[in-house]
């Protein structure tokens, strides 16, 4: 195959240069937390469900245009990730803090659901879970993550109280290892070009197999769009109609976790309460170290997250279909199985 040529724009970005920068961090001023306070507190003294509140419903007159612009250029046409600093998380309660980080992700895209169950936001915690069970989801244990995409075009994160020790969160750009597999191995770097089998982990879509088959890097209308999660490709090998890894695949995904895995491509962040991510999972992959947590339950580690469809994210190949549900902009992503019904817990179930 011909292989796209070598991309050279924002997303195209080196760990050691992008921790140099600040430029990917947005301190939230006053005015704009008041903004959020008066619209999360309207909101909450009328009890509203959370899980079909719109940018409408969470007026944002000067936050909000600001706020889509930075991420319409940095992070779905840039860098491809900005952090948020300084929500008051420490004063809120739980309804009041997954009210304000579900209205301001309304004005950035559609929240999808994160599970079989239909969380349209989502709790990471550690939930005592075996990440060695093949239905569990590593990111309900303490366990490293390892880099990854989800099922959306943007992923936030709200952290709410960070663990005892580790649990740094990790990102490296897929389009920078993109071009270093192209200079070094462009015959391994065809090969994931091919569609390789994800397993679902138990939770399938109607009419859908236990696994579905996206190739990791797909070109398409000029855009480099790739979707990885190494775990999960290894444990579909247990589906005997899955296609099987040959030496030569594993030797280029092998190739792909070290370049995720070299420092010289990723950059480590540390979370602060009040700290929101986001991440455009299209160009960007992200990871979590693993990490020690407080004894105590209320001091214990928690973040919440949103998965997104953004209104002007980029086209997708119709072969996305088989995990985004759609290839349709702005409605497209999350897990959607037989019976989930759409809902925002205020704790990990």
């Amino acid at each position: 195959m011909q292989l796209p040529p070598e991309q050279t724009g924002a997303a195209a970005w080196y760990g050691p240069e992008m921790s140099a920068r600040n430029d990917w961090l947005l301190p939230l001023a006053p005015t704009a937390i008041a903004e959020i306070e008066a619209a999360t507190k309207e909101l909450v003294a009328r009890d509203a469900d959370i899980a079909v509140l719109t940018a409408g419903d969470f007026p944002l007159p000067t936050l909000g245009p600001v706020l889509r612009a930075r991420v319409d250029e940095e992070v779905l046409n840039g860098r491809g990730f900005l952090l948020l600093r300084g929500l008051p998380v420490e004063r809120w309660s739980i309804r009041e803090a997954a009210t304000a980080f579900f209205g301001l992700g309304a004005h950035l895209g559609s929240a999808r659901s994160q599970n079989g169950r239909g969380h349209v936001l989502g709790h990471v915690q550690d939930l005592g879970l075996d990440v060695n069970d093949p239905n569990v989801r590593i990111y309900q244990t303490h366990e490293r993550q390892t880099y990854h995409t989800d099922s959306c075009d943007i992923v936030g994160l709200l952290c709410l109280k960070t663990a005892r020790s580790g649990g740094l969160s990790a990102l490296v750009s897929s389009t920078t290892i993109f071009n270093e597999m192209r200079r070094r191995r462009p015959d391994l770097l065809e090969l994931l070009f091919e569609p390789l089998a994800t397993d679902r982990r138990g939770e399938v879509p109607e009419g859908q197999k236990p696994y579905f088959e996206i190739p990791v890097f797909n070109w398409h209308l000029g855009f480099l769009t790739a979707i990885y999660q190494r775990q999960y490709i290894d444990s579909a090998q247990r589906f005997a109609d899955a296609p099987r890894l040959t030496p030569r695949h594993i030797e280029a995904l092998d190739l792909f976790d070290s370049l995720a895995n070299d420092p010289r491509l990723n950059l480590f962040m540390e979370f602060k309460p009040g700290d929101v991510q986001l991440v455009h999972n299209h160009t960007m992959l992200h990871d979590r170290t693993g990490f020690v947590d407080w004894p105590e339950p209320e001091r214990r580690r928690h973040l919440l997250r949103l998965w997104l469809a953004a209104a002007r994210a980029r086209p997708l190949p119709d072969i996305f279909a088989q995990r985004y549900g759609s290839v349709t902009i702005g409605d497209r992503g999350g897990i959607i199985v037989h019976g989930t019904r759409l809902q925002a817990p205020l704790a990990a179930v």
